[in-house]
């Protein structure tokens, strides 16, 4: 009996070492174990003997380490640029890019040409507008800022939703959620550190650019109800398009150099895959999954700081960027959890 019970035990090990990501994405490991081989052990514990999701984790770093790419190679764009160009001489370029690559999209897929016509076009300008103003912001925010510092006050967003959730669509505060605006301010107030030297006022341009990109956030709920994800990038760009435009105030192509190319490229290419990126992380795995990774975007571009540009690391960047991540961990947490 007890050399029966060793050798059980033995094999319950093995097949628990096979999924050591059971905790942490449990929808995943419930859908392998539909398709894949395993026993029921009692109390409805299920040892999974595929490795589905280990290829599913793969797939989310994978997609998740091209938008992190992504979202550096647009902010290292904007920084090679900016001496020669102005915000909207960039993003005027990254628009047009933009519209011209959705339309040859549009051209080889047929499916995707309702959505260049949209059913709510009110709303659709009035996010752009937003929008426009948030991300001429950010991007002048770059080039005042150290780079992890941009980063950090920009993932305070999603307190901003939080808030605004509550009057514009009618949704509750729960404890996850008020948790994570409360950490959330006190990790502003540790990168800030009112009352110090250090504190700018760009500071507070970021922060207004957080709040736009919340209230953009909410607007863009809305139109996924009608509209398609081809149709709201289409339009974001058709729209922003002529807004930077106005901005310009001389024929900057002509100031287009052969080292500029490069730097063009990583702003037109950066912005469409890195929301490409991070939607297929997002089909791939779980917002549990997805969003830690989503936070190495702050440490990444702290050492991208340091190396390009000799940025020093600012450990109250990272202190106030901890308790952000931790805010929006519990409250990832408390929403995963069935009602």
């Amino acid at each position: 009996m007890s050399e029966s019970r060793s050798s059980e035990d033995r094999r319950l090990r093995r097949g628990s070492s096979i999924l050591c990501a059971f905790a942490a994405a449990p929808a995943m490991t419930m859908k392998a174990s539909r398709g894949g081989r395993g026993r029921v052990i009692g109390r409805g514990i299920h040892i999974v003997w595929s490795a589905v999701p280990h290829r599913s984790i793969l797939a989310v770093v994978l997609w998740m380490s091209g938008a992190l790419l992504a979202f550096s190679a647009t902010a290292i764009a904007v920084r090679a640029l900016a001496p020669t160009f102005s915000i909207f001489e960039m993003l005027a370029v990254r628009n047009a890019a933009g519209v011209l690559i959705l339309l040859a999209l549009a051209f080889v897929k047929p499916e995707l040409r309702p959505g260049l016509k949209p059913r709510r076009f009110k709303l659709h300008l009035a996010r752009n507008v937003i929008h426009f103003a948030a991300t001429d912001g950010w991007a002048f925010g770059l080039t005042l800022l150290p780079l992890a510092t941009v980063f950090a006050l920009e993932f305070t967003t999603p307190a901003w939703v939080a808030l605004l959730a509550i009057p514009l669509l009618n949704e509750t505060m729960t404890r996850g959620r008020l948790v994570a605006v409360v950490l959330g301010f006190i990790g502003i107030l540790i990168i800030l550190r009112p009352g110090m030297e250090t504190l700018q006022p760009a500071s507070f341009l970021m922060l207004g650019v957080a709040f736009c990109f919340a209230l953009v956030a909410i607007m863009t709920k809305r139109l996924t109800m009608t509209e398609s994800t081809f149709s709201i990038l289409f339009f974001m760009n058709l729209l922003q398009l002529p807004m930077n435009l106005l901005g310009v105030s001389r024929a900057f192509w002509l100031q287009v150099q052969p080292s500029h190319i490069v730097p063009f490229g990583g702003i037109c290419l950066g912005g469409l895959l890195s929301h490409y990126c991070l939607t297929n992380a997002y089909r791939w795995g779980d917002a549990t999954m997805v969003v830690p990774l989503d936070f190495m975007r702050i440490p990444l571009i702290a050492f991208v700081g340091w190396q390009f540009y000799g940025e020093p690391l600012d450990p109250y960047v990272f202190l106030g960027s901890f308790c952000i991540i931790v805010g929006l961990l519990y409250s990832l947490h408390r929403e995963a959890k069935p009602a």
